[in-house]
C-alpha cells in the first residue's frame, strides 16, 4: 500500500506540474514543436502579459477563429495570414524545422513566415508586442514588426517600403515625398484616394530618403528619415501628452480610413484619436460599386443612386448596388439620371484620361453618347471640369455642400430616390381595402398634426418676426437654385463648440474653427455692423455663393437669425498668405519661390474672375495677405470678396473717408482723395501684394535700409538700379529662384501701383503678363501723392484721371467737410492743399483703417 501511495503523490505532483505549466512558461521562449490551436485557451504571451498570442472568435463568423496577437484586454495588433479565418480544427506552430505555420483542419498551410532551414530555435512574443523568431544566440532571424498587417504600435518603425492592409484598402507611405498613401484595389485596377503630406518643413521641399512612420508614447504620429535633424511632426492624437497604461497604435481599418487610436490595459476596445481622412464618404468605395455615400447626422450611410438600383445585399449596405435592369437589356432606350450635390469620386488614372472642359449639358450627353460610359460628373466650382465615368466600378458621395451635379446612366424611365421624409408608394400587394384604412387614418393623424401646429404658430409665433409673414419669401430664397445652405445659429454654436478655437479677427468680426454633422470642417465668421435688411441680406449672400472660381473661397452657407448674422466658409487649411510672408507661420512652415509665384498668379486669377467673368462686376475693395487663404496644396483663394457691400448697402464706389474700410498700405490713392473707386482700385492692392509676395516685407514698412523711405517707394529705385537681390526675401535659396520670373514679378507689382488708375492694367492683363503671354514694357516710377493730388485737383478736379475712373463709374462724391474747412477757406486755402493735408492727417492718425 505504501509504495501505492507514494506512487499516487508522485502522479498528482506530476499533475499539479503540468497544469502550472502554462503559468510557468509566461515570457519564456517557445521551443521547436510549440503548437496553438482553438481549441484550448493556451497563449504565448510577453513577460509582463502586455500581449499575447492565441486564437480569437473572427469578426465574420463566431464558428471561425484567427491567430493574432492582442493587447492585454483583447484589442488585436497583428494576425498570421493577415486576418485569416480557420475552422476550429486548425492549429498555429512552430515547425520542427523553425518554420512558423498557420495550418487549417485539412492539414493544407495557409500561411508561413518561410523560415525553415534557417536554424530557428525559439518563439517569443516580446513587451513590446513584436513576435520574433531566434536562433541559438538569440539573434532575431524574423519578426512580425517587419510585416505588419493592418496596425502599427508604439516602438514599431513602419518604413516606406512596407504596406497596410485591409480587405481592398492598402496603406504606405511614399518613399519620395513621406507623403501618407490610402489605395483602393479592386475590379481589376488600383486607385490612390489619399495622397497628402502633414508637414510643411519637408514637404515639395526635399526628397526623402528612406521615411519611417512612428506612433510615439505621447501620441504623436512622426516621421524620421536621414534627411531630416528632428522627427517630424505628422499628426498629433487627440490626448497627446496624456499618460496612463496605455498602449496607442495607428491602424488601418476596414472602412478604408487610417486612425490613430488609445486603448487601456484590460480594455477590449480602443478609442479613436484622429483620422487621415476628415470626411469618410471621400474614401473611394466605401459604399461598394455604384454606392452613394451620404451623412445621417455625423455617420456615413450607404444608398444608392435611385430606385433604378437595388442593394447587392440588403444586409450590407456596404456591398453596393445593381441595376434593377441593366443597360444591355435596353439597347437604344437608355437615359441619364441627374443627381445634384452629388459627385462621382474620380482619381488618377481617371482624371487624366477621363476628364474635359465642356458644359453640364455636354457633360451629360457626352456619357450619355458613349458607350463605355456609366456616370458623370459636372463640377461647378468656376473649374468647367466633367469627369466620364468608364469603369465598372463607381464611387458616389452625396452632399449639400457639393459644387457639383452628376448623371448616371439607366433605362428608361429614369426613377429618382423619394426625397428624405416622403412616404413611400403603397405596396402592390395586399387587400386593397386594408390599404385604404391604412391611407385614411395616416391622412388623418397628418391632418390633425398640421392642425395643431397652426394653431400652436397663431397662438404663439406669428408676431414673431422671425417666423413672421415674410418667412415664406425666405423659404424660396433659401431653395432657390444655387442658393446657400442655411444653418441655425444653435447648429453653428455646436459645430464651433460655444465659438471656442478663433482663428482671426477683422473688421466685419472674427472667424472660428467648426466641424458641420458631415464631419466638414469650415471656417465660421460672425458678422459686425451689419446695415441691411434680413430680405436684402440674403439676396446678397445668395449672389455671394453663387461665385464659384477655383481660387475663391467657396460661401457654403449663412445664419440669419435675429441679431445674428454669420457666414460658413470651406476651411483652408494652411492658413492666410501674411502667416508665410512676414514669419507667423507654424514652426517648419516656410514657402520656397515656386510656391509664392504660383499663389501671386493663382491669386491673380481669382481678383480677374471677380472683375471681368462674373455677371455683375464685384470689387473687392480689401485686397492684402490676410485675405488670400492657402488650401493643403498651397491653392490660393482669395477670401471675403462681396463683404463690402454687405456690411455697406450703399455704393462702395462712393464712400467717404469716414467710411474706409480698407487697410493701410494697401489703399489706391483714390480712396484717399474720395475719388470713385473701381477695379482698376483692386489692382493697385494686389501690385502691393504681389511686391510683399517677393521681398517678404511689409510695403509701407520704413527702416534704416530703406533709408527712411517706404518701401515700395524705395524698391522701385533699387529695381532701377538693377538692384534685385536687395529687394528680395533673403530667406529664399538661391537655388529655388527663377529670376525671369522675380523680375517679372517686380515690374507686374510697379505697373499695378501707378498712382494714376489709368496707368494700371486690367487685372485679366495681369494674369497674362505673369504667365509670360503679354510682353512687358518697363514701368515708370510711381508717382508721390502731392503729385497725385494736384493732378487730380488740377482744374478744378477734371483730370484725365478723373474722366477715366468716371467713364466706368460714378460722378466723384465731394468730399466730407472737416471742423476747420470754414476756417481754411477763409484763408484762401486752395482745395489741392486742403485735400492734401486732410490726407497726411489720415496717414500720421495713431488709429489705423479698419480692416476686413
Amino acid at each position: 500500500m505504501r509504495p501505492l501511495r507514494r506512487s499516487s503523490g508522485g502522479l498528482a505532483a506530476l499533475g499539479c506540474c503540468l497544469f502550472l505549466l502554462p503559468l510557468l512558461s509566461r515570457g519564456a521562449d517557445m521551443p521547436l514543436g510549440s503548437t496553438l490551436s482553438p481549441g484550448n485557451s493556451a497563449t504565448w504571451t510577453s513577460p509582463n502579459s502586455t500581449f499575447s498570442l492565441g486564437f480569437t472568435a473572427s469578426a465574420s463568423s463566431p464558428s471561425l477563429f484567427v491567430a493574432a496577437i492582442t493587447y492585454a484586454g483583447g484589442v488585436p495588433v497583428w494576425s498570421a495570414g493577415n486576418g485569416a479565418a480557420v475552422d476550429s480544427g486548425s492549429s498555429f506552430r512552430l515547425s520542427s524545422n523553425g518554420d512558423l505555420q498557420l495550418v487549417n483542419g485539412s492539414g493544407a498551410v495557409l500561411w508561413s513566415s518561410n523560415t525553415g532551414g534557417q536554424n530557428v530555435s525559439a518563439a517569443a512574443v516580446q513587451e513590446t508586442g513584436n513576435l520574433v523568431l531566434k536562433d541559438k544566440t538569440g539573434a532575431a532571424l524574423w519578426q512580425s514588426f517587419d510585416h505588419p498587417t493592418d496596425t502599427v504600435v508604439m516602438s514599431q518603425n513602419f518604413t516606406s517600403g512596407m504596406n497596410l492592409t485591409s480587405g481592398s484598402y492598402a496603406f504606405s507611405v511614399d518613399r519620395a515625398t513621406g507623403n501618407l498613401t490610402l489605395r483602393w484595389t479592386g475590379a481589376g485596377s488600383t486607385v490612390t484616394y489619399f495622397n497628402r503630406g502633414y508637414n510643411t518643413s519637408f514637404t515639395g521641399n526635399k526628397t526623402l530618403t528612406a521615411p519611417t512612420l512612428t506612433m510615439q508614447t505621447n501620441g504623436i504620429v512622426s516621421l524620421t528619415d536621414g534627411t531630416l535633424t528632428s522627427p517630424a511632426v505628422v499628426a498629433y492624437s487627440s490626448n497627446y501628452g496624456e499618460s496612463g497604461d496605455m498602449m496607442r497604435f495607428v491602424r488601418l481599418d476596414a472602412d478604408g480610413n487610417f486612425r490613430a487610436y488609445s486603448a487601456a490595459r484590460g480594455s477590449n476596445a480602443a478609442t479613436e484619436e484622429w483620422s487621415a481622412v476628415a470626411d469618410q464618404c471621400q474614401v473611394f468605395g466605401y459604399c461598394g460599386s455604384m454606392g452613394v455615400c451620404s451623412y445621417n447626422g455625423t455617420s456615413p450611410v450607404c444608398g444608392c443612386p435611385s430606385l433604378n438600383f437595388q442593394l447587392s445585399d440588403p444586409s450590407k449596405p456596404r456591398a453596393g448596388c445593381t441595376r434593377k435592369l441593366e443597360l444591355a437589356s435596353c439597347p437604344g432606350n437608355s437615359t441619364m439620371l441627374e443627381l445634384d450635390n452629388t459627385q462621382f469620386l474620380t482619381y488618377p488614372p481617371e482624371i487624366t484620361t477621363e476628364q474635359f472642359f465642356v458644359g453640364i449639358t455636354a457633360c451629360r450627353l457626352n456619357c450619355l453618347s458613349g458607350g463605355s460610359c456609366v456616370a458623370s460628373t459636372a463640377l461647378s466650382d468656376g473649374s468647367g471640369l466633367c469627369f466620364l465615368k468608364v469603369s465598372s466600378f463607381v464611387s458616389g458621395y452625396q452632399s449639400a455642400a457639393l459644387p457639383s451635379t452628376s448623371f448616371v446612366k439607366v433605362c428608361s424611365p429614369p426613377l429618382p430616390n423619394p426625397a428624405p421624409g416622403s412616404a413611400a408608394a403603397p405596396s402592390a400587394g395586399g387587400s386593397g381595402f386594408r390599404a385604404w384604412v391604412v391611407a385614411v387614418v395616416v391622412l388623418g393623424v397628418v391632418s390633425a398634426l398640421v392642425l395643431c401646429e397652426w394653431a400652436l404658430w397663431w397662438f404663439l409665433c406669428r408676431h414673431s418676426p422671425k417666423y413672421g409673414p415674410a418667412s415664406a419669401q425666405y423659404a424660396l430664397l433659401e431653395y432657390a437654385s444655387g442658393a446657400p445652405v442655411q444653418f441655425s445659429y444653435r447648429e453653428l454654436q455646436r459645430s464651433t463648440k460655444g465659438f471656442k478655437e478663433k482663428l482671426g479677427a477683422g473688421g466685419f468680426g472674427a472667424v472660428y474653427r467648426g466641424v458641420l454633422a458631415n464631419r466638414t470642417v469650415v471656417a465660421v465668421k460672425q458678422l459686425e455692423g451689419i446695415e441691411q435688411g434680413e430680405k436684402q441680406f440674403r439676396m446678397e449672400v445668395a449672389t455671394i455663393s453663387s461665385t464659384h472660381h477655383l481660387n475663391l473661397v467657396r460661401l457654403i452657407g449663412f445664419c440669419s437669425e435675429g441679431r445674428h448674422r454669420l457666414l460658413v466658409y470651406e476651411f483652408m487649411k494652411n492658413g492666410s498668405l501674411d502667416a508665410f510672408l512676414f514669419g507667423d507661420a507654424p514652426p517648419g512652415g516656410k514657402m520656397p519661390w515656386p510656391t509664392r509665384f504660383a499663389v501671386a498668379v493663382g491669386t491673380a486669377r481669382g481678383i480677374t474672375y471677380l472683375h471681368e467673368e462674373c455677371r455683375d462686376c464685384i470689387v473687392h475693395c480689401d485686397i492684402k495677405p490676410e485675405n488670400i487663404l492657402l488650401d493643403e496644396h498651397f491653392n490660393a483663394k482669395v477670401s471675403d470678396f462681396g463683404l463690402a457691400k454687405l456690411v455697406n448697402p450703399k455704393d462702395h464706389r462712393h464712400r467717404t473717408l469716414t467710411s474706409v474700410r480698407g487697410t493701410r498700405g494697401y489703399l489706391a490713392p483714390e480712396w484717399l482723395a474720395n475719388l470713385p473707386i473701381t477695379a482698376k482700385s483692386d489692382v493697385y492692392s494686389y501690385g502691393m501684394v504681389l511686391l510683399e509676395t517677393v521681398s517678404g516685407r511689409r510695403n509701407f514698412d520704413v527702416s534704416e535700409e530703406t533709408r527712411g523711405k517706404k518701401f515700395s517707394v524705395w524698391a522701385y529705385e533699387e529695381y532701377e538700379r538693377g538692384n534685385l537681390a536687395g529687394i528680395i526675401d533673403r530667406r529664399l535659396p538661391a537655388e529655388d529662384l527663377d529670376m525671369a520670373q522675380v523680375e517679372r514679378a517686380l515690374q507686374v507689382s510697379f505697373w499695378c501701383i501707378q498712382e494714376q488708375p489709368g496707368q494700371r492694367p486690367s487685372m485679366g492683363k495681369v494674369v497674362q503678363m505673369l504667365d509670360g503671354v503679354m510682353e512687358l514694357e518697363r514701368p515708370p516710377p510711381p508717382k508721390s501723392s502731392d503729385s497725385f493730388f494736384s493732378t487730380t485737383t488740377a482744374s478744378g478736379g477734371n483730370s484725365s484721371m478723373v474722366s477715366t475712373v468716371a467713364s466706368s463709374a460714378a460722378p466723384p462724391v465731394a468730399p466730407s467737410t472737416s471742423p476747420n474747412l470754414e476756417q481754411e477757406m477763409a484763408l484762401g486755402r486752395s482745395e489741392s492743399a486742403r485735400n492734401r493735408d486732410r490726407v497726411t492727417r489720415q496717414l500720421l492718425s495713431p488709429q489705423p483703417y479698419m480692416t476686413m
